[in-house]
């Protein structure tokens, strides 16, 4: 059904587009950003580390993560794939010199009429902090004039990383002329210091009830949301982790968390005598299969994949309406150190308002708030 909806709508823009001439594009976006070549494989701990897929529209700054700055070479080839008919400058798979600094590139619309600047660059692979405060937030703008919230961090030299994701991408397909504060995911004013982010879980409308998909849960991850999953396999649109060369042991922070009134399944019946709980955990997984292949955790397989090396879960979230405070250790087997050393382990900290929101199976009006969490790594002094 959604398959024929959407082609429905792409049989309208062909009809329309025979009674007139189509206007030149005039998008100027990066979609995607890579190197290429086994002589630049060395410069990453992982293949998949040379490549960065669906850069949001919003974002203004592309960043590689290597193995160490000191191997980067004087000149180096990037490439671009951008939105239709649109030119970028210096032109893609030009040799440039990144190791004064990122390098500027302008990608101009097809029209003409538009442009965007670009900052590309090159970083030492690492987590970019221990403590996430959720201070640096980002307004984007989605299609149909909706808007949303992204979180992102800042890196040792002052660099954004995104390294924060959400579902909120998706959540605006079934909205229009909505706000951020009502998606999802969003910023709140008053955390327990500073800002904080609140994860809600919302009806997703006329649209979601039709394809057995009703609520909406609010979730924060370290990892990406991969927006072409959405429609096809919406479990595998939350693509969980990023490369760690530490051992993580546990994590803390600050939680509000408030039920909503009516647990519903799938199909919208309300479940007599359940509760709606929310989720919080922690993942550290290999990253590399036995053949060398990469390894991705997903919401189908996060929490029992047999690359999971560690876990750290909250076996129960309490209700309050105050800030608590939380505590989750990692508990599994050992790291390979040759294999940490070299990146081979990914981890991720994840966030939802309803603990079975990825089955779509919760209660509307669910509240999780967070702020300050934490991580604790091995040789860590305990503070």
């Amino acid at each position: 059904m959604m398959k024929k909806f959407f082609t429905g709508i792409c049989a309208i823009a062909l009809l329309g587009s025979c009674i007139k001439s189509e206007p030149l594009n005039q998008e100027c976006d990066i979609v995607s950003a890579y190197l290429e070549g086994e002589q630049y494989a060395a410069l990453f701990y992982q293949p998949s580390q040379m490549r960065q897929d669906n850069i949001p529209s919003a974002g203004k700054d592309i960043v590689f993560s290597v193995k160490s700055m000191s191997l980067l070479p004087d000149r180096l080839p990037v490439f671009f794939t951008v939105t239709e008919g649109a030119t970028i400058n210096p032109p893609s798979g030009s040799e440039q010199n990144f190791k004064g600094g990122p390098v500027i590139y302008v990608v101009k619309s097809e029209d003409g009429a538009w442009e965007r600047q670009y900052t590309v660059g090159f970083k030492e692979s690492s987590l970019p902090t221990t403590l996430f405060g959720f201070e640096h937030v980002e307004t984007v703008e989605g299609m149909n004039n909706n808007q949303y919230h992204a979180f992102y961090e800042l890196d040792e030299s002052g660099k954004r990383d995104d390294i924060w994701a959400s579902g909120n991408p998706g959540a605006i397909l079934i909205k229009t002329n909505s706000k951020a504060t009502e998606q999802p995911t969003y910023s709140m004013e008053n955390g327990y210091m500073g800002k904080g982010v609140c994860l809600n879980t919302q009806d997703a409308g006329a649209l979601g009830h039709a394809f057995k998909k009703p609520i909406a849960a609010g979730n924060l991850f370290i990892g990406k949301f991969l927006m072409e999953k959405i429609l096809v396999n919406p479990l595998k649109a939350t693509q969980f982790g990023t490369p760690i060369a530490q051992v993580p042991t546990r994590v803390t922070g600050y939680y509000k968390y408030r039920p909503g009134d009516t647990y519903t399944n799938a199909n919208m019946e309300p479940v007599p005598g359940r509760v709606d709980e929310a989720s919080i955990y922690a993942v550290f997984y290999r990253n590399k299969d036995e053949k060398g292949q990469d390894v991705f955790l997903y919401g189908d397989d996060v929490l029992s994949s047999p690359y999971v090396v560690r876990k750290a879960q909250m076996a129960k979230v309490p209700p309050t309406n105050d800030w608590t405070p939380f505590e989750m250790f990692f508990e599994g087997g050992d790291a390979d150190p040759e294999v940490l050393a070299e990146q081979g382990y990914n981890m991720t900290v994840v966030f939802s308002s309803s603990k079975d929101g990825a089955t779509f199976e919760g209660a509307i009006g669910s509240r999780l708030c967070i702020d300050e969490v934490k991580v604790y790594f091995e040789n860590m002094k305990k503070q």
